[in-house]
């Protein structure tokens, strides 16, 4: 299993980036997605989520309005388009893919960074 994320940059205040998530080794369509994130000092927050049928998403209030998570089954990615962003957003941001059916099965990728600079 394999989730590869990409897009992450250094970017100025107000900027926008997207953030990619390739899987492989899943049947990725029956997975609930998520984008993480850390920052220094700081523990992992779930900074959104889509549902494996992409018809429900969820994000935190801290970036509700801002950030807006996407999937491409047909691709077997996921995407974080980020928009607005504040400093407060620098971060190592993971991709997380989760299957809660039948038993319990949870990957994390390695991580790409975002920084934001004011």
């Amino acid at each position: 299993v394999q989730l590869v994320e990409s897009g992450g940059d250094l970017v100025q205040a107000g900027g926008s980036l997207r953030l990619s998530c390739a899987a492989s080794g899943i049947a990725f369509s029956i997975y609930i997605m998520g984008w993480y994130r850390q920052a220094p000092g700081k523990e992992r927050e779930l900074v959104a989520q889509i549902s494996y049928d992409g018809g429900t998403t969820t994000y935190a209030d801290s970036v509700q309005g801002r950030f807006t998570i996407s999937r491409d089954d047909a691709k077997d990615t996921m995407y974080l388009q980020m928009t607005s962003l504040k400093p407060e957003d620098t971060a190592v941001y993971y991709c997380n893919a989760l299957f809660t059916w039948s038993t319990r099965r949870e990957y994390w990728g390695q991580g790409t960074q975002v920084t934001v600079s004011s």
